[in-house]
């Protein structure tokens, strides 16, 4: 008997996708990309580049789906994965700004970030973009804790397993994070969270 994509877990699909059949992964990708989106935006605040992240994820995850332990959640890996892709973009965004400064000014505005500064996007969008502004601004430690708290709904112990620390650290960080976020928040005017 032959049961469905959409009937099978999450590791019979990868099993599958391992095996050539791109209809797996693409069933994998619909279960999980709405995840991998929201944590995304979380990070940059910004729905393109989240797409562009989105993107970058299921593509790292399908080069890397051998050594997708099966016995894990799919969902806890694939947003370890989205989580290091939202770091990387912020290192490329530094990287970016650094040569922006560095080249004479004529230069700079080719090489500069076009992109809404985080102020900007404040200012001209609704209070849910003010707070995801907001959730960008925090440290990445702190911010990847709340995300996956709070945003994804995982529990402390699977947050604690993607984000490789224990379980007391994702406690003491999401109550640092909260913190901070309502500073955040405060300090620009408006709702606390």
């Amino acid at each position: 008997m032959i049961v469905p994509a959409a009937d099978q877990t999450d590791a019979e699909l990868a099993e599958r996708a391992l095996a050539g059949q791109e209809a797996a992964f693409a069933q994998l990708m619909r279960r999980h990309r709405s995840t991998v989106y929201r944590v995304a935006c979380s990070h940059v605040a910004d729905a393109t580049q989240a797409l562009d992240i989105t993107q970058e994820t299921f593509i790292s995850a399908f080069a890397a789906l051998d050594r997708y332990d099966r016995s894990r959640p799919f969902r806890l890996w694939i947003a370890r994965i989205a989580i290091n892709k939202c770091h990387d973009w912020g290192r490329r965004r530094a990287v970016r700004r650094l040569f922006a400064f560095a080249l004479p000014i004529d230069e700079a505005a080719t090489v500069a970030d076009a992109d809404p500064s985080p102020e900007e996007v404040v200012g001209a969008r609704a209070e849910l973009a003010r707070v995801n502004a907001a959730i960008a601004a925090l440290p990445a430690n702190l911010k990847d804790v709340l995300i996956l708290r709070a945003i994804e709904d995982l529990s402390q112990a699977e947050a604690a397993r993607v984000l490789g620390i224990s379980e007391k650290a994702v406690e003491t960080r999401l109550y640092r994070a909260r913190n901070k976020l309502n500073q955040l928040l405060r300090d620009g005017g408006g709702t606390r969270v």
